[in-house]
């Protein structure tokens, strides 16, 4: 397995072996003790699958605060996403920076997001499927979310906002301003 700490070193970007035949390729996509070798001590208590049927569907900014809080191993099974963790973390030295990384089905790397980061990704592929592992159970009155487009963040997206399929939701999001004390 291949480890890569993005500028925020808290965000961990792991890359999968994959054994391949010709019947296709076995890759073992959760190990809890490799996951610890590298400093992922969480336990993961509920698994989620999104589906983004078309190209520019953006999914975030997102996150659930105390007692609720939840880390995230993400990954693209199927296509291909840019995947987006900010640092909600109030007293954190990289409070407000964020860090992105495609993850898709060709290069098979997952993300991890620990509790304390917003989390979001934007589809760049008609199809889109992504697996990701919560180590909280989810509470809708914890959920919190902010503007994917902040202007506060100047996050990088791949797709302009006229080109962005949104929930109404996630539209109506809060600017990141917001999101102070919430960690």
């Amino acid at each position: 397995m291949k480890i890569e700490r993005l500028a925020i070193p808290d965000i961990i970007v792991l890359t999968l072996p994959r054994f391949r035949d010709g019947r296709g390729f076995f890759s073992e996509t959760y190990n809890a003790k490799l996951l610890q070798d590298v400093g992922i001590t969480d336990t993961f208590v509920q698994d989620n699958q999104s589906v983004s049927s078309r190209k520019g569907v953006v999914r975030g900014l997102h996150c659930q605060i105390a007692p609720c809080a939840q880390g995230k191993l993400v990954r693209c099974a199927r296509g291909a996403i840019w995947d987006v963790a900010v640092d909600a973390r109030t007293n954190s030295p990289t409070y407000g920076q964020w860090g992105g990384v495609e993850l898709s089905e060709d290069n098979w790397s997952q993300m991890w997001i620990p509790p304390g980061f917003l989390h979001g990704f934007c589809s760049l592929t008609d199809c889109a499927e992504v697996h990701y592992k919560c180590t909280s159970f989810y509470d809708k009155a914890l959920e919190r979310s902010v503007l994917w487009n902040s202007k506060e963040l100047a996050i990088d997206w791949p797709f302009a906002s006229d080109e962005v399929f949104l929930s109404e939701k996630d539209q109506k999001a809060p600017e990141f301003s917001a999101a102070r004390g919430w960690f």
